[in-house]
C-alpha cells in the first residue's frame, strides 16, 4: 500500500529539507509496495499496514529522523519491516539492556552455519540496533541524552564482540581445539581490552573500536585436530574476530577495528601474553601509552582475567606520586595534533581543532595522569565519571566542571549528528548548505532550538572558546606567562627576563656579567654562581637521561627567578638546591615545580625562612605536592578535619595492604606537620596553636596505628577476654595509649618524640579465640610491640615518630604493657616522686573512642585511668620531703643536661635545662599539683602547664603577677624553641636576651622550693 499524502508532517522541518523528504517518501513507497507483495505471497503481515497505523507523534519523529539521517533512511528503505518491529519492542523509546542485546544476538546467530553467515548476522544486527540508537538520539525521548546514546553504542559493540568471539571459539574448536587451563586450573579465553571511547563506555555513533588482545598464559591447545601454541591460536582467533567485525561485505561492516594501540603498534604481535604485556609496559611503555591505557577496560572474552591484567598494569598508568611530567606529554601530543590540523586545514574539525573534544578530554585526563595514583577516585575509564570527581577533590572549581560537562556534551551531540548523516566517522563541519540544514535540525532538540546554521555556529564558537580557556589554564606552558614582556613602566632594576636566567643557568654568560646580574637582585653573587655551576656540572646532572635533563633545564631558570623574588635570595637558593639534587632521578618532581610557578614561589619562601622545612622537603620530596594548594598549606586542619582527611586517604587503600596504608600514614603525617610549619613561619598561627596542631596530628596518627595493630592481632589470634570472661568487640580496641611529657602536655614541637605508656584491662588469664590462640597477656604485649613497630619502622617516607617507653612502670625493666590494676598498684606503692611528677603531664591520647578510628575505643577505660591518676596525684604528701625530692631531681637534670661552665661564661643560656628555664617552670607546676591538689582538685583537670598556671592563679595559690610572669616566660621560651628548631640553631641563646624571664622564674623557684638564707 502507498503512504497517504502528507504522511510525513513537515511542520517542524525547514523548508529547504522538504524536497529531501519528498524524495525519501517516494523511495519508501516503492520499498513498501515490494515488501507488501512479498508478505502477501509468503502469507505474512504486510509492513505497509503497520506504517499506515503509526501515530501522528511517531510520524513526526519519523519525518525528523529521515530529514537528518541517511543511515536511518537507507535502513528503512532496505528493511521497511524494522520500523514496526522496533516500535512494537519499544526500542524507538528506550535502549535494550546488555542482557537483551546478548539474547537477541544469540538468537540470530543460531542460524549462522559459516563465517559468511556470521558476518551477515552481525551486520544486520548492528544496523537494526543503530537505527534505534540514532532514532532516540535525534528525537530524545525522556531521559535520553548524549551520554546514554554513547553508552548504548558501547553496549552494542561489546555485545557484538562477545557474540562473535563465542561463535568463533565454538566454530573452530573441532579444528583448533581450546586453550589449556592456566596453572590455577582456570579456563583460558581471549581477553579483549576496549580502548579509547569504547573502554570509557562512551563510543561515537560511527566510531572505530580500539582494541588490544591478550591471553593469560602460554601453552598449547587441546581437543582439536592439531595442537596450536597459544600465541598462534589466539592470533588466529583475533584475526577472525577482526574480520567478523571489520570486513566490508554486501551488508557493509559491523565495526571498524583499530589495533594500533597494542604494544609496538602495527609492527608488534597481534596478541600478547599477560607476562609479555606487563614486561613491555614496565620496560618500554611510553607516555602516550599511559594516556591510552587510562580508558582500558575488558569488554569481551575473559572479563575477570582482563581486570586482573589491568590491575597489574595500574602502576604503569597511575604513578604513586603526583606526575606533572604527564602535562608535558599531553602538551607535546596536542602540539602534534595542532600541526596536523594546520597542515590539513582542519580548523573546522570539532574533535581536533581549537576548543574541541580532544582539548576537553585532555583537561580531564591530565588530572587523571597527574593525580590518579594518589586520588584513586580518578582511576575510572569514563571521562564523565572522572570529570565529576574533579570538584569534590578540589582539582577544579565546581563552576568550571559545570561548564565543561555541558560544553563537552554539546560537542559530542554535534559529533553524533554529523556521523548520523551518513554513518561515517567524521568530526568535520560540512560545507554543503543542505547538510548544514540537516545538522542544525538534528541539534534542535528539547528546549534547545537553532533557527539556522549561523545560530548553531554561534553557539559552537562560545563552547569552543570556553573549552580552549580551560584547556589553556591546565595544559598551557608556564613559561608563556613567565616570559610575558613587561612595559617600561612595569620594569625596574629587579626585573630579569627569564631568558637571562636561562643563559646564566646554562653557563652562557661571561662570569662578570653573571655576577652583576645576581648582585642586582640581591644574591650573594660569588656563592650563588658557584653553587649553580656546581649543580650544572655535577656528575649526577651530566648522567641524566634526556627527558630528565630537559625537565631540569626548563625548571632552573624559573627556580632562580623565584629565589630572586624571595626575601633572602641566596639563602633560599642554597637551601632549595639540595632538594633539586635529591629529585634528579625522580624527575616528575622537577616537572611538578616547573608546571606550578606558585608552588615554586611557596618553596622559595619556606626554604628562605626555615632550613628545617627545606631539609624535610629534600628528605621527603612527596611533600612538594602540598605546595600546590595554598589554602591548606598555610591552614593546618583541626583534629576533626585531620581525622576525616586521614579516613579518606586510607579508604582508598585495601585494608589488608598494611604496607601501603602505613606509607600513606607517614606521608600524611609529614604533610600535616609541613602545613603547621608553613603557617608558623608565615606568622599565621600563635605558639599555642602550633603545639595544639602538632599534638592533634600525633593523636590522630596514634588512633589509626592502634586500630591497624588491633586489626592485625585480631585477624591472627582472635579476640582476647575481658576480666569478666566475655570477649572484647573485634572492632573496639580495649587498650589505652597514654601520652606523657610534651604529648601529654599538648606542647609538642617539631621533631618531638612521643613518651608513651600502654594500658589494657583484659583478663590476666585465658586466651584468645582465634585459629592461632595466644594467652591474653601475650596478645596485649604483641599489640604494644606492633604499635611501636608501626610508629618507628623506617620506609621511603621516613618514620612516623620516635617513641620513648621509659616512663612505663619500672621503666625499661618493666612490662611493655600493663594492666590497669597493675599500673594503679605501681603508682600507689612503688612509684618515685619523679614518676608522680611525670603523671601530672599524663593523659589518654588514643583508644578513648574520640580519635580517627572508624569505631570507638573504650571510653570507660579512659575514665578509670583518669580516676586512678587523680587519686595518686591528690595524695597528701609531707611538704618538706616533696620539696627535697623535687629539688634533688632538678639539680640532677641540670648537672647532666644544662649548659657547661664555659658556655655560661660565654653568656649562653639553655632555655630548656638551665636554672630559670622551661624545666624549672614545669617542675614548679608539677610540685604545685603534688603539694596542693588534695585541697585544690581543680589542679587535677589539666596536664598542660599554661592551664595549670591559670588554675593556680584562679585558686589564689599563685599571685597574678607571678602567674603572669611565669606564663610570659614559658611562652617566650617555647616560642624561641620553635624558632630555633625551624632555623636549626640549637637550644642555647644569649643569656642577656632572656634575663628578665630567667629572673622571674628563679625568683619563684627560690621562694617555693629553695628559700635563700
Amino acid at each position: 500500500m502507498a503512504l497517504p499524502q502528507g504522511f510525513l508532517p513537515l511542520t517542524d522541518i525547514p523548508a529547504a529539507l522538504h524536497p529531501r523528504l519528498a524524495h525519501l517518501e517516494r523511495r519508501l513507497n516503492e520499498s513498501l509496495r515490494e515488501a507488501d507483495a512479498r508478505a502477501e505471497r509468503d502469507g505474512e503481515e504486510p509492513p505497509g499496514e503497520a506504517w499506515a497505523a503509526l501515530a501522528e507523534a511517531r510520524r513526526g519523529e519519523l519525518a525528523r529522523v529521515l530529514a537528518v539521517s541517511n543511515l536511518v533512511a537507507e535502513s528503512l528503505i532496505r528493511f521497511p519491516g524494522w520500523l514496526a518491529y522496533l516500535d512494537a519492542e519499544g526500542e524507538l523509546d528506550r535502549a535494550p539492556d546488555r542482557e537483551q542485546c546478548d539474547r537477541l544476538l544469540a538468537d540470530a546467530l543460531e542460524g549462522a552455519a559459516d563465517e559468511s553467515q556470521l558476518h551477515a548476522v552481525l551486520r544486520r544486527f548492528r544496523r537494526a540496533r543503530m537505527l534505534g540508537i540514532v532514532w532516540r538520539d535525534l528525537t530524545r525521548p525522556e531521559d535520553v541524552d548524549m551520554w546514554l546514546t554513547a553508552a548504548s553504542v558501547s553496549r552494542l559493540a561489546e555485545s557484538v564482540l562477545e557474540g562473535a568471539l563465542g561463535w568463533l571459539e565454538t566454530h573452530f574448536a573441532p579444528r583448533w581445539g581450546l586453550p589449556a587451563p592456566t596453572a590455577d586450573g582456570e579456563t583460558q579465553r581471549l581477553v579483549v581490552l576496549g580502548m579509547g571511547k569504547l573502554g570509557a563506555g562512551e563510543l561515537n555513533l560511527s566510531s572505530d573500536i580500539d582494541l588490544i588482545f591478550a591471553y593469560p598464559e602460554k601453552g598449547v591447545t587441546r581437543g582439536g585436530k592439531r595442537e596450536y601454541d597459544h600465541q598462534e591460536y589466539f592470533t588466529r582467533l583475533g584475526q577472525k574476530l577482526i574480520g567478523a567485525l571489520d570486513a566490508v561485505t554486501a551488508e557493509g561492516f559491523a565495526f571498524r577495528v583499530d589495533m594500533r594501540l597494542r604494544p609496538l603498534g602495527d609492527g608488534g604481535p597481534l596478541v600478547g601474553s599477560f607476562n609479555m604485556l606487563a614486561s613491555y609496559y614496565q620496560d618500554q611503555g611510553r607516555e602516550w601509552e599511559r594516556y591510552a591505557m587510562l580508558k582500558a577496560r575488558p569488554v569481551a572474552g575473559d572479563i575477570d582475567a582482563g581486570r586482573a591484567l589491568l590491575a597489574e598494569l595500574r602502576p604503569f598508568v597511575y604513578r604513586k606520586y603526583l606526575d606533572f611530567g604527564a602535562i608535558e606529554s599531553l602538551r607535546e601530543m596536542k602540539s602534534l595534533i595542532n600541526r596536523e590540523v594546520r597542515r590539513k586545514g582542519m580548523a573546522g574539525n570539532i574533535k581536533l581543532g581549537p576548543g574541541g573534544i580532544r582539548e576537553a578530554e585532555f583537561v580531564v585526563q591530565a588530572f587523571q595522569l597527574i593525580r590518579g595514583g594518589r586520588d584513586t577516585e580518578l582511576q575510572v575509564a569514563s571521562l564523565k565519571a572522572a570529570l565529576e570527581c574533579l570538584a569534590p577533590l578540589e582539582l577544579l572549581p565546581q563552576a568550571v566542571v559545570d561548564e565543561l560537562l555541558p560544553d563537552y556534551a554539546f560537542l559530542r551531540d554535534l559529533e553524533h549528528v554529523l556521523q548520523a548523516l551518513d554513518d561515517r566517522q567524521t568530526q568535520t563541519l560540512p560545507d554543503d548548505t543542505g547538510e548544514r540544514e540537516r545538522v542544525a535540525l538534528g541539534m534542535s532538540r528539547g528546549d534547545v532550538l537553532f533557527d539556522d546554521w549561523p545560530a548553531l555556529v554561534a553557539r559552537l564558537d562560545e563552547v569552543r572558546e570556553r573549552i580552549r580557556g580551560h584547556f589553556d589554564a591546565v595544559i598551557a606552558d608556564p613559561e608563556e606567562d613567565a616570559e610575558t614582556p613587561v612595559t617600561d613602566e612595569e620594569a625596574d632594576e629587579s626585573t630579569v627576563p627569564l631568558d637571562e636566567w636561562r643563559a646564566l643557568w646554562r653557563g652562557e654568560l661571561p662570569e662578570g656579567e653573571a655576577q652583576t646580574l645576581l648582585d642586582r637582585v640581591g644574591f650573594d653573587a660569588p656563592t650563588s654562581l658557584r653553587r649553580i655551576a656546581g649543580l650544572r656540572e655535577s656528575r649526577a646532572v651530566q648522567g641524566m637521561q634526556r627527558i630528565g635533563f630537559e625537565r631540569l633545564d626548563a625548571l632552573m631558570p624559573l627556580l632562580i627567578d623565584a629565589a630572586a623574588g624571595s626575601e633572602a635570595p641566596s639563602t633560599a637558593l642554597e637551601r632549595a638546591l639540595p632538594l633539586v639534587e635529591a629529585v634528579l632521578r625522580r624527575t616528575a618532581y622537577l616537572a611538578l615545580l616547573r608546571e606550578n610557578p606558585e608552588a615554586l614561589g611557596h618553596l622559595m619562601r619556606l626554604c628562605g625562612a626555615s632550613p628545617w622545612i627545606a631539609e624535610q622537603l629534600a628528605r621527603h620530596p612527596v611533600l612538594l605536592d602540598e605546595l600546590l594548594n595554598p589554602a591548606t598549606l598555610y591552614s593546618p586542619a583541626d583534629k576533626a578535619r585531620l581525622a576525616d582527611e586521614l579516613r579518606q586517604v586510607l579508604a582508598r587503600i585495601p585494608e589488608e595492604d598494611e604496607e601501603a596504608q602505613l606509607e600513606a600514614l607517614r606521608v600524611f603525617k609529614h604533610a600535616q606537620v609541613l602545613h603547621v610549619a608553613a603557617s608558623d613561619v608565615a606568622g599565621a598561627r600563635t605558639l599555642m596553636k602550633v603545639s595544639d596542631y602538632l599534638t592533634f596530628i600525633a593523636e590522630v596518627v596514634l588512633d589509626q596505628v592502634l586500630v591497624m595493630a588491633w586489626r592485625t592481632l585480631i585477624r591472627k589470634h582472635g579476640r582476647p577476654q575481658r576480666r569478666d570472661g566475655s570477649r572484647v568487640d573485634r572492632h573496639v580496641p580495649e587498650f589505652l595509649i597514654v601520652g606523657y611529657g610534651k604529648l601529654g602536655g599538648i606542647e609538642l614541637g617539631y621533631g618531638s618524640d612521643l613518651d608513651l605508656v600502654f594500658i589494657h584491662d583484659g583478663a590476666l588469664k585465658g586466651s584468645t579465640d582465634g585459629k592461632r590462640p595466644i594467652d591474653n597477656p601475650v596478645f596485649f604485649t604483641r599489640l604494644g610491640q606492633r604499635i611501636i613497630h608501626l610508629l618507628t619502622a623506617v620506609t621511603p617516607a621516613g618514620a612516623l615518630y620516635e617513641v620513648d617507653m621509659r616512663l612505663r612502670p619500672s621503666g625499661n625493666s618493666g612490662l611493655l604493657v600493663s594492666s590497669l590494676d597493675a599500673f594503679a598498684d605501681y603508682q600507689r606503692s612503688q612509684a618515685w616522686t619523679w614518676e608522680h611528677q611525670a603523671l601530672v603531664r599524663a593523659r589518654v591520647v588514643a583508644g578513648d573512642g574520640s580519635g580517627a578510628a572508624e569505631s570507638a575505643g573504650d571510653a570507660s577505660l579512659k575514665a578509670r585511668f583518669a580516676s586512678i591518676r587523680g587519686e595518686v596525684l591528690a595524695r597528701r604528701r609531707d611538704p618538706q620531703t616533696l620539696r627535697d625530692e623535687v629539688v634533688a631531681m632538678r639539680h640532677k637534670m641540670r648537672d647532666h643536661l644544662g649548659s657547661r661552665a664555659s658556655e655560661r661564661e660565654a653568656g649562653r643560656f639553655d632555655i630548656k635545662q638551665d636554672a630559670g628555664g622551661m624545666i624549672d617552670i614545669e617542675f614548679l607546676c608539677q610540685y604545685a599539683v603534688l603539694a596542693m591538689s588534695h585541697d585544690e582538685p581543680a589542679l587535677l583537670e589539666f596536664s598542660d602547664n599554661m592551664r595549670l598556671l591559670e588554675t593556680l592563679e584562679a585558686t589564689g595559690r599563685l599571685p597574678p603577677d607571678d602567674a603572669g610572669a611565669l606564663r610570659e616566660a614559658y611562652l617566650a621560651y617555647r616560642d624561641t624553641s620553635h624558632r630555633q628548631a625551624l632555623t636549626k640553631q640549637g637550644g642555647r641563646v644569649a643569656a642577656d636576651d632572656v634575663a628578665n624571664h630567667r629572673r622571674a622564674v628563679s625568683d619563684l623557684w627560690h621562694r617555693w622550693l629553695e628559700p635563700t638564707e
